[in-house]
């Protein structure tokens, strides 16, 4: 496909097609990045793609609104954006073009739609508030990239052409992050499996570096684990398992003893020379050996045990 242009609408942006542009300057970086409302550039043409402007959706001639009635919507009826649109057409391509590997492609996909996408969606369609977001509703990732908007008073006439602009790196480093830590959440995924393995019915699973685990450890169903220890640098470090994703309770804190205590104390408390720090949380500690880690592994373990 030769694409020449990449046509959005002027004047004021919104998160959907900052983000659409994206996605698109990545697979077409060499096309030119077009604001514009004039009817001669809103005419689908094959060295164009157009997207939140021009009141249709037509994949096969490569525009991509969503202002028109009927409004395009997901299987599930929810309404999608201009992003929704373009990572729905070309997402998969992207995640190629960022060296996803093939076989986690579509599972990438699907998360970051879900995720990512939906909630874009469903702001700039007015189905989602910022709001919902309670106390963080003004650091919400539509919110934060629409205050890069120029302010009221800002006369220049480039000045929104030149907000946008500045505010398409910004929206780049989110999507690329995003769907880097995706990507190699996949990658631990294989480590911590072959970790499980290994460690048998161990309840102290042991990894060669720090790294996602908990969805790993889940899938496998390794409900007898308690702990992990990795190195970290020069020290190694112990860590408990979270009940869930967006919680902090965990299968076994470390010893009450032990909360916020430091080097000689933490020490003397936990009988294990090379003991360092302790979460007052008791959710991770640290030692500055594997053999000393280890020490305060199994004592946590005969802790949760006692109960």
């Amino acid at each position: 496909m030769s694409i020449s242009y990449l046509i959005t609408h002027s004047g004021g942006f919104h998160a959907d097609e900052i983000l659409s542009s994206v996605i698109l300057t990545r697979l077409f970086p060499h096309a030119e990045l077009c604001r514009t409302r004039e009817p001669e550039w809103l005419t689908p043409s094959s060295d164009r793609i157009i997207y939140d402007v021009g009141r249709e959706y037509d994949p096969e001639v490569q525009i991509f609104d969503h202002h028109q009635r009927p409004a395009p919507q997901r299987e599930d009826g929810q309404p999608l954006s201009s992003f929704g649109l373009i990572w729905r057409h070309y997402g998969r391509e992207y995640l190629q073009a960022l060296d996803v590997p093939e076989h986690d492609v579509e599972d990438i996909h699907a998360s970051f739609d879900r995720g990512f996408v939906v909630p874009v969606d469903l702001v700039d369609n007015g189905a989602l508030s910022p709001a919902s977001a309670g106390a963080l509703a003004d650091l919400t990732l539509p919110v934060l990239l629409e205050s890069l908007k120029p302010v009221f008073d800002a006369r220049e006439d480039d000045a929104e052409d030149r907000a946008f602009h500045a505010a398409l790196p910004v929206a780049r480093a989110f999507i690329e992050a995003s769907i880097a830590r995706k990507a190699a959440k996949r990658r631990a995924e294989a480590v911590v499996m072959k970790a499980i393995a290994d460690a048998g019915q161990s309840q102290v699973l042991e990894l060669p570096t720090g790294m996602p685990f908990r969805s790993a450890v889940v899938k496998a169903g390794a409900d007898h684990l308690l702990f992990v220890i990795s190195p970290r640098d020069t020290d190694w470090c112990l860590t408990g398992i979270r009940l869930r994703d967006d919680g902090f309770e965990q299968r076994a804190d470390l010893p009450q003893a032990w909360a916020g205590l430091t080097d000689a104390a933490l020490e003397a408390a936990s009988g294990v020379n090379g003991a360092k720090f302790c979460h007052n949380g008791r959710f991770i500690a640290v030692a500055d050996s594997r053999e000393a880690i280890l020490q305060m592994a199994n004592l946590a373990v005969e802790a949760a045990r006692a109960g």
